[in-house]
This record gives structure tokens, sequence and C-alpha cells, in this order.
């Protein structure tokens, strides 16, 4: 019986850490020209990931964020899928010394299709234009 739950365990910390090796790809490719690779931002133009409250906080609220964009930040909801929404929001919930709980691909899901605070639709989002 031990070993059987040992293995479940290594088979979802396999999972995770894949999904933030995933995440960190994404991120490099969408987020890190304002944000920088560090998470740290810019001071006074992009906000810091790293240690930030927001990041860490209510994943629903930042989901939206993500999907929707905010104060001059793009929205990512016609450009990255749920998948690798997630993976990327997982990434910037759990590096840099973050210590948040990983976001779902049902937990994406719930935010776009309108279930979950914050939704939006794929249809009704502005596109990603840099």
């Amino acid at each position: 019986m031990k070993i059987a739950t040992m293995l479940v365990l290594l088979g979802l910390a396999a999972q995770a850490g894949a999904q933030t090796q995933d995440g960190k790809t994404v991120f490099a490719k969408n987020c890190a020209a304002c944000h920088m690779p560090s998470g740290a931002g810019i001071p006074g133009a992009f906000p810091a990931l790293k240690s930030s409250p927001f990041v860490q906080g209510d994943a629903t609220t930042l989901i939206g964020t993500v999907l929707k964009g905010r104060a001059g930040m793009p929205t990512f909801a016609a450009s990255l899928d749920d998948e690798k929404l997630a993976q990327v929001i997982t990434y910037i919930r759990q590096s840099w010394g973050n210590k948040a709980s990983a976001v779902s691909l049902q937990q994406v899901q719930a935010v776009r299709s309108g279930s979950g605070a914050g939704a939006v639709s794929k249809q009704d989002a502005p596109t990603n234009i840099h």
C-alpha cells in the first residue's frame, strides 16, 4: 500500500514539474519581455510577479486578469489556449519564491466560460497586440 501511494505521489509531482517547465517556456515567449525573466518587472512600468500578493492571492482573479488584460497589460484570451494559460499562471505562482497553488485547466476553463468569476470569452476578448 505504501509503495502504491508513493508511486501516485511521484506521478503527480512529475506532472506538476512538467506543467511548470511548459509554463516557463510560455512565460519566456509571452511575458518575460515586460515582467523580466526574474519576475522582478520594471518599476513604474511593469509590476513584479516575484513576491506579489496579487499573483499569490486568488487564482480566479489572476486568471481573469491574464485572460482580459489590465492597465496596459495585453489580453491573452485569443493567443493562448486554456492549457497554456494554466501552465503559465502555475509557473508564475510557483516561481521566484512564490508559493501559491497550481492552477488547473478546469479553473481556466471555468473563468473563460463564465462559470468562474472574471469570465471572458475568446470572441469578446480584444486581440493581443504588442
